[in-house]
């Protein structure tokens, strides 16, 4: 009995002796005292894990704005170095290409100009051939005649001979065929300048007799002048216009004349305008 006591004690002990032991070890941890010190620090590992893994992303968004930015520098400097470039005088292929453009334009009109230029020269100098070839030849005649004259002077017979009748009707002849160009040259028709005018006559109200001022207006009669077709335009609030048209000879009749003499029609007419204006 005292042998089994005896070991049962020894073995409480050395139990005894383990918790002892293990209390001992556990008094210098500080892991239960300082719970929050080791919770922080267990959250601060998880974010900087975090951050970790999310560093790349935000590093590639970085470096894009990076690259933009360098991009747009280089446009800007580009832009910058083509406006020093321009003011430096350094060509620009767009401006010179309008430039030569232009210039082959130049030198095609020049060229235009100067074969128009040499085409009237020479309808010039045709129609003044033909106006000395037409015009001079029967003046040329008469000094012909005076030479042929002369020589027959020179070569004259005191005593007569049959050389002064030859002399008369050569004379005679030249003198026919001046007097024919003369007659065919009056027959000639002469060009007469004649002027196309269309007139606004205007009444004073819309109560004036239209057709009693056309009627007035058509017994204004004189050499040169020739009335024409007429119709009524409206003008505003029942008012209307005579519209009416007339060829003058230029060198008889007067426009200023015209409109004063519609104008004395102080009856109907208010005023006269000059619709249109042309030469026939």
């Amino acid at each position: 009995m005292s042998d089994c006591f005896w070991n049962s004690v020894e073995r409480i002990l050395l139990v005894l002796h383990k918790s002892l032991k293990m209390a001992s070890a556990l008094m210098h941890e500080k892991v239960w005292l300082d719970k929050n010190v080791y919770n922080e620090a267990e959250k601060n590992y998880y974010e900087s894990l975090n951050k970790s893994q999310i560093s790349p992303l935000v590093a590639g968004s970085s470096l894009a704005s990076e690259v933009a930015k360098a991009r747009q520098h280089i446009k800007n400097s580009l832009e910058c170095m083509d406006s020093v470039a321009t003011l430096a005088g350094v060509p620009n292929t767009e401006i010179n290409n309008k430039l030569n453009k232009l210039e082959q334009e130049n030198v095609e009109l020049k060229k235009a100009m100067d074969d128009l230029r040499k085409l009237v020269i020479s309808l010039q100098a045709r129609v003044d051939s033909i106006g000395t070839t037409g015009v001079s030849k029967p003046q040329e005649a008469a000094p012909k005649a005076a030479k042929d004259d002369q020589e027959s002077d020179d070569g004259v017979d005191l005593f007569g001979s049959d050389d002064e009748e030859e002399s008369a009707e050569a004379a005679k002849i030249r003198e026919e065929r001046l007097a024919a160009y003369n007659s065919k040259k009056a027959k000639k028709p002469v060009l007469i300048a004649k002027s196309n005018i269309i007139l606004d006559v205007k009444p004073w109200d819309d109560e004036t007799d239209m057709k009693a001022m056309e009627a007035s207006v058509r017994k204004i009669e004189t050499d040169g002048l020739l009335w024409g077709a007429a119709k009524l335009v409206p003008l505003a609030f029942g008012i209307h216009k005579l519209q009416i048209s007339c060829v003058v000879e230029d060198d008889k009749v007067s426009v200023d004349w015209l409109t004063e003499e519609i104008e004395k029609i102080e009856d109907f007419v208010q005023s006269v305008d000059i619709a249109a204006f042309n030469k026939v």
